[in-house]
This record gives structure tokens, sequence and C-alpha cells, in this order.
């Protein structure tokens, strides 16, 4: 699929945020006054920058509110409920704790348990498409709350776990993409499914139904080639990582490192989430034939 830039800053961010606001929720770290008034501005600048981003992705924008309605039925719908209670419970949470100096444990485990709720339904828009089948598939929450819980630990400076969890966000993604890497082959989908023609036999395209490029050719159609992939794929998992769990392991603790190994972990989460939508082949892509990496 086409990997639009609001989408991309919209799943980096928000969980970024979320991540954040998880843990300040559960008083990790320990911190009061204007302390906390920067670590809780940070997270939702984050979240609800991520947030305000997706709304760039919209055709129509000025409607996003009607999608709260279809709470029922749409993953879509349960994120923007589940993220507004969660940034209202945090908010009343943040305020006693920085203007009040008064600390409301259940509050903040509420809100906290909303955080991730609002990043599983971000996660489930896309692991419950059938017609993506590289996302159709169990690890995809899995990803989504190890990046939240990583990207969150590394920004609540909690040096040992974020280290950990760095480590086992590498392992998740890559399983996510070697079995993504079969799921479109084994979901058997072909372009004589597509296209309807099977029963007449081996089905190849002959001409594009267009002389130029059209909707769903630019949203659900884009081809990474293969050498590509594997250089972003190693970026990935080194600035996820490697690199930064060298940086706070191997080195003295300190602000400036802490520093280096958010911003090592920010290209390398940009670089895996380019990839997540770069890499996803639609089924609708298999009625142009444009199944296969360049």
């Amino acid at each position: 699929m086409h990997p639009a830039p609001s989408v991309i800053v919209f799943t980096a961010f928000s969980g970024l945020g979320f991540g954040l606001l998880a843990f300040l929720g559960l008083n990790v770290p320990d911190v009061t006054g204007l302390t906390a008034f920067v670590f809780f501005f940070i997270g939702y600048a984050l979240a609800v920058g991520g947030l305000l981003a997706s709304t760039f992705h919209l055709g129509n924008p000025q409607r996003a509110i009607k999608a709260f309605s279809q709470w029922r039925s749409s993953w879509l719908s349960r994120e923007g409920v589940f993220a507004v209670l969660a940034l209202c419970v945090m908010g009343l949470y943040a305020a006693c704790l920085i203007f009040l100096n008064l600390r409301l444990p259940i509050l903040g485990i509420i809100g906290s348990i909303l955080c991730l709720i609002s990043v599983y339904c971000t996660s489930m828009i896309y692991g419950q498409l059938k017609t993506v089948p590289r996302w159709n598939q169990p690890l995809t929450p899995v990803l989504f709350m190890m990046f939240t819980l990583t990207g969150g630990a590394l920004l609540a400076g909690q040096v040992k776990l974020a280290a950990g969890l760095m480590i086992l966000l590498c392992a998740v993604q890559y399983a996510h993409w070697l079995i993504g890497d079969k799921r479109l082959a084994q979901s058997g989908a072909t372009i004589e499914t597509a296209t309807g023609l099977g029963h007449l036999g081996k089905v190849r395209l002959l001409e594009s139904p267009h002389s130029g490029t059209n909707y769903l050719l630019k949203e659900m159609a884009h081809q990474v080639g293969r050498k590509h992939a594997v250089k972003l794929r190693t970026i990935a998992l080194l600035c996820l990582g490697a690199l930064p769990f060298a940086l706070l392991v191997l080195t003295a603790p300190g602000h400036l490192s802490a520093l280096v190994a958010i911003l090592l972990h920010l290209v390398g989460l940009f670089a895996a989430r380019w990839l997540f939508f770069a890499e996803a082949e639609h089924v609708v892509a298999l009625y142009y034939d444009r199944h296969k990496a360049a």
C-alpha cells in the first residue's frame, strides 16, 4: 500500500505518546510539579499530534466527528472513543498531580489501561483486514503494543526495562516480517481469484485497464524492491534495538546517551512503520498483476 506520511506519523507518534502516558499513569517515573508537567506535555504532544496527523488522510476531515458513531462495528471508531477517554482521564490525573500535588492511583491505572486499549484498537484497524493478508495475523496487535511499551519505557527513562523490551520488539518485528512474507500466498488469493476467470485457466495481464494511475493503484498497490526492503529492514532492526541497546547498556547513563538512544529508536520506528505500509499487498493489486515486488 502507498505509505502516506500522515498515517506513518499517526501510528508512530500516537503509539509513543500513549505509551509514555501509560507509564506516567502507573507513577513511572515518580514525578510531580514542573517535572511532571514536562513529561505529560511530551506524552500529550505525541499522542494528540499523532491523532491530528491522521485527519490529513481523511477524504473529508470535517466529517471526522462522525467516525465516533460507529463504535459498535468499527475499530476506527473504537480507537477514537478510547483515545478521547484516555486523554480526558489522564488529563484529570495530570492536573491533580501537577497543580494540587495530589496523586490518584486508581485514576492513573484506569488512564493507563485506556491508553493501551486505544493502541490495541489502532492495531486492529489493520489487523482485521482480510484484504491485506500481511496485516491479518495475530502478531500485528502484538507488534503495535511492543512499539508502544518500548517507546513509552524509553521516554519514561526506564533504561533497563527499555533495553529488555527493545530485544523483544526486534524479535516480534522480525517474526512479523517472516510470517507476513508468506501471508499472501497462504491466503489463496491469485490473479485468477481476483478476476474471477480462474475457471478458464491460467490468467495473465494482457493490457492495463487504465492508461494511467488511479486511486486503487496509488493507495493499495505500492511496490518495494527486494533489495531496498532488506536494507530498510536491517536499518529498522539496528536502530530499533541493537544500537540503542548497546548505547544504554554499555555506556555510562546520562541525558546525552538517552537522547541519542531515543533518536536512534525513532529512526528505526519510522523505517519499520514505512515498511509496514509499503510492503502490505492489498488483494486488489492482483487485478492489476501488481502483487510482486519490483
